[in-house]
């Protein structure tokens, strides 16, 4: 008589304890999607407001109307305009306490980029420790339900006088499907967190790159003033 083997009769009839590792893996994989379509609008969204903003801020428009508009739009606004309205923010303040060293301008200016750097990138990066730890767990999960399952395919055929493939086959297909579907969860969520970092590697880079070639203009605007005020 023949078996059937289909992924439906396979998981209805697997223990229960097999099924509940299935259930998991199949939330687990639906969350690991669900996240990864989140990340990859965010991230797209980043790289358009920062290409934006960039475009922008080497238009020739002035750095006041920048902070200005900046400061207007906060809701809206991506990454690097929020560095840059950080840094100009601390230096007009310093400025208003009439501090003219031009070291302490802009070590105020280039602290107070780098913290909202750093919390730019905490945001960035959310959600990618989840699809690290799904890339890696999951499998190991698939394998606990085949090993449950096949000690419990193996305990059930103790009974029998005669085992054969075809006894013990329903049994082994039963356990496998609960690694296959840890590796459909596992598979997307590698690939995904391996094309993220990568994306927000460049993202940091290129944060990192306008820092430090907006120090270097506030560098000289704070040369011009100290030279003009002499």
């Amino acid at each position: 008589m023949s078996q059937d083997l289909s992924i439906l009769h396979l998981v209805l009839n697997a223990s229960v304890v097999v099924q509940l590792v299935m259930l998991l893996l199949v939330v687990i994989s639906v969350a690991s999607w669900a996240a990864i379509f989140r990340k990859l609008f965010s991230l797209n969204k980043v790289k358009t407001l920062n290409e934006d903003f960039e475009r922008e801020f080497w238009s020739g428009t002035s750095l006041n109307d920048l902070f200005a508009a900046a400061a207007k739009n906060a809701r809206d606004s991506g990454p690097m305009e929020r560095i840059f309205a950080s840094g100009m923010r601390e230096y007009q303040k310093l400025r208003e306490k009439r501090i003219v060293d031009p070291g302490t301008l802009m070590d105020g200016a280039r602290r107070a980029m780098r913290a909202s750097f750093q919390r730019e990138m905490d945001v960035v990066e959310t959600n990618l420790s989840f699809l690290a730890s799904v890339g890696s767990v999951s499998p190991y999960v698939g394998l606990f339900g085949t090993v449950w399952g096949i000690m419990h395919a193996f305990t059930g055929l103790a009974s029998l006088q005669q085992v054969t493939l075809a006894t013990v086959a329903p049994g082994i297909a039963e356990a496998l499907v609960a690694t296959a579907i840890g590796l459909f969860a596992a598979i997307p969520a590698v690939v995904a967190y391996n094309r993220f970092a990568r994306d927000i590697d460049r993202i940091a880079i290129k944060l990192e790159t306008f820092i430090e070639e907006f120090s270097n203009i506030l560098q000289r605007n704070v040369g011009a003033q100290s030279a003009s005020g002499r």
